[in-house]
């Protein structure tokens, strides 16, 4: 038996990265996971690697996290399917470039802001009465250590995962009497956004992993999709409202994001 028969996931950005290693775990544990993605060439593959691979059961619903409509139709689709939606995990994101915080323009906020904590407050609001109907639900939602840290260069996401962070924190403490926990997870992983940061800046890169104590980043399978496991199941019945840093211990170093910024 699996940790997650019986359960339905839906897990936005599931095309990639960190979305599809926890798409993947869950589906291993039993889930019914739907991948909401924006992209079908790569919502799709996920959804046939997971049923071809590793058995399981995966849906790809095409979903746009900009577009309120989408996300809401997202979990109708869900639950119009399979009846049912036991744990949310809000990992897609949208945002700009780097750039110094005075000549960040006001769309990169904007889009930061539809692309985190909009979304993910959408999805919560939609998937909320079905979990309090049955008494049981599990949100995961991403949030990052350059929020939480202050790393450079990038104060739109920095302020858009911090204000998921929040969210997280007062939807646990409105919610657990519903049975419904909320935590977060502050990742850090060999995803795709870390390849290009790492193509980009690699002596920056470089220096991250000298400086991680386990000295390596991890996988989104496995490291990543673990914790999500965790927090997914009944293991974790008396966690909420928590920030989950996944990162190899790099938090205890202050390991700085500092790519190459021109004056």
């Amino acid at each position: 038996m699996g940790r997650l028969d019986g359960r339905v996931a839906i897990v936005t950005g599931a095309g990639q990265g960190i979305g599809r290693g926890v798409a993947r775990r869950f589906a291993r544990e039993g889930a019914t996971v739907v991948i909401g993605e924006v992209n079908p060439a790569t919502g799709e593959q996920v959804a046939a690697d997971i049923a071809d691979e590793l058995g399981g059961t995966a849906r790809f619903i095409r979903t746009d996290v900009l577009e309120k409509e989408q996300v809401l139709g997202m979990v109708d689709a869900t639950v119009d399917e399979f009846g049912r939606v036991d744990i949310l995990v809000n990992n897609a994101y949208a945002a700009g470039g780097f750039d110094r915080l005075e000549r960040k323009p006001d769309e990169d906020l904007w889009l930061a802001f539809r692309g985190g904590p909009l979304h993910t407050f959408w999805a919560m609001q939609a998937v909320f009465p079905h979990m309090k109907k049955q008494g049981w639900g599990r949100i995961i939602n991403f949030v990052s250590l350059n929020g939480i840290n202050a790393h450079q260069y990038s104060v739109d996401y920095n302020a858009a995962k911090e204000g998921i962070r929040a969210i997280t924190r007062t939807a646990a403490r409105e919610w657990a009497k519903h049975n419904i926990l909320v935590n977060a997870i502050a990742p850090a992983a060999a995803s795709p956004a870390y390849v290009a940061f790492a193509e980009a800046a690699p002596e920056n890169a470089k220096e991250m992993l000298k400086q991680n104590p386990i000295g390596r980043m991890g996988d989104p399978e496995h490291d990543i999709g673990g914790v999500a496991l965790f927090l997914a199941t009944e293991d974790s019945d008396y966690v909420t409202g928590m920030t989950m840093l996944v990162d190899g211990g790099s938090h205890i170093n202050g390991v700085q994001w500092d790519p190459p910024m021109p004056d």
